[in-house]
């Protein structure tokens, strides 16, 4: 329980602050709804990221102490204010050629308006998470190094296509092309740029990444590869962006919803601090260590939101889906874990 602490700490304080935002703006009634309103939004969000909080995990136990609480703290900075605020009044921003004071006025005067020009442009939006969260599942699924296999001979024949060069990239670049066939003539350039920048960053992440780890080998010298090995800074940014890419769906989700960017931001906050809670319970408690497919359910999660994002550019798909299935896929993982750990007892005798 006390690793939940400060996210039941935030969860009154947010609630409390959107049902005082509901009450100066209609009264009790308009209280009452906005608080259920943020409590529906802060389930969706832990719906749909609990698949995020194991990936989260499973780079975060290998950094020490320091580097996870700087993650788990700027990082909780980065995901609620950053993603869940700041990053939709850029998208309107520039979609609108608006200053951001005025796009803040425009989200706090005409919501609707707001909501527009941000539904407007999901497809960009959609293209750019999509391909992050592709090549994150795709790089997870075709890896020949790869030892636990939960889909056995099918998952162990396409992890030795890893040895092909950048099948990977290949793959999403195909996926791309022919999601380009989902949207309208005028906006093919745009969402095909913004699916190509979703891929030059995790690219470029994964490129960084590499660079420290030579260092750490002894190229940069034994001080400041220790350092850097310490320290995560290539896993710290794959994990910024991979948030962002999970926070996508869940900004342009809670729209559908309601357009009060002010309660969608406290829903929304709640769901980001118990993603990294649960974080912060699954690096401490081992459970990783112990529900050995935990990891390969939630890569699959990932891979079937990043095909979600795709096809959410042309075709409506229920966020109470989205969520469901990824919470479907880590099920099956425990289950097939803990089938995984029966084995190994009677198999030890």
């Amino acid at each position: 329980m006390k690793h939940f602490k400060w996210s039941i700490v935030v969860t009154i304080v947010c609630l409390a602050a959107a049902g005082y935002w509901g009450y100066t703006h209609g009264g009790w009634t308009a209280a009452l709804t906005a608080l259920g309103i943020a409590t529906i939004l802060s389930v969706m969000e832990v719906s749909l990221s609990f698949d995020n909080a194991v990936v989260n995990a499973s780079v975060l136990k290998n950094w020490d102490e320091f580097w996870q609480k700087l993650f788990l703290g700027l990082g909780i900075i980065i995901a609620v204010f950053g993603m869940r605020l700041v990053f939709p009044l850029v998208i309107v921003a520039v979609a609108a050629d608006l200053g951001m004071a005025e796009v803040w006025n425009l989200a706090l005067t005409d919501p609707k308006a707001f909501s527009g020009h941000l539904i407007a442009h999901h497809a960009e939006v959609a293209a750019f998470g999509g391909m992050f969260l592709l090549l994150v599942f795709l790089n997870f699924l075709l890896d020949e190094e790869k030892e636990m296999h939960w889909l056995g001979n099918v998952e162990r024949k396409l992890g030795a296509l890893g040895k092909v060069s950048s099948i990977s990239v290949m793959v999403a670049i195909a996926a791309l092309i022919f999601s380009m066939t989902l949207v309208a003539e005028a906006t093919k350039l745009v969402v095909l740029m913004a699916g190509l920048w979703g891929i030059l960053v995790y690219v470029g992440v994964d490129m960084i990444s590499g660079l420290l780890e030579k260092d750490s080998d002894g190229a940069g010298g034994p001080d400041v590869g220790d350092m850097v090995k310490k320290g995560g800074i290539g896993g710290f940014l794959y994990l910024e962006v991979l948030d962002a890419s999970f926070s996508f769906d869940g900004v342009i989700g809670a729209f559908a919803i309601t357009n009060d960017v002010v309660i969608i931001m406290l829903g929304l906050a709640i769901g980001a601090m118990f993603v990294r809670s649960m974080t912060v319970y699954l690096v401490r408690q081992g459970t990783l260590d112990e529900y050995v497919y935990l990891e390969h359910g939630a890569h699959y999660a990932i891979g079937i939101l990043a095909v979600i994002m795709l096809a959410s550019m042309k075709y409506h798909i229920p966020e109470i889906f989205t969520g469901l299935i990824g919470v479907a896929f880590i099920v099956a993982s425990l289950w097939s874990s803990l089938q995984h750990r029966k084995k190994e007892k009677l198999a030890a005798g």
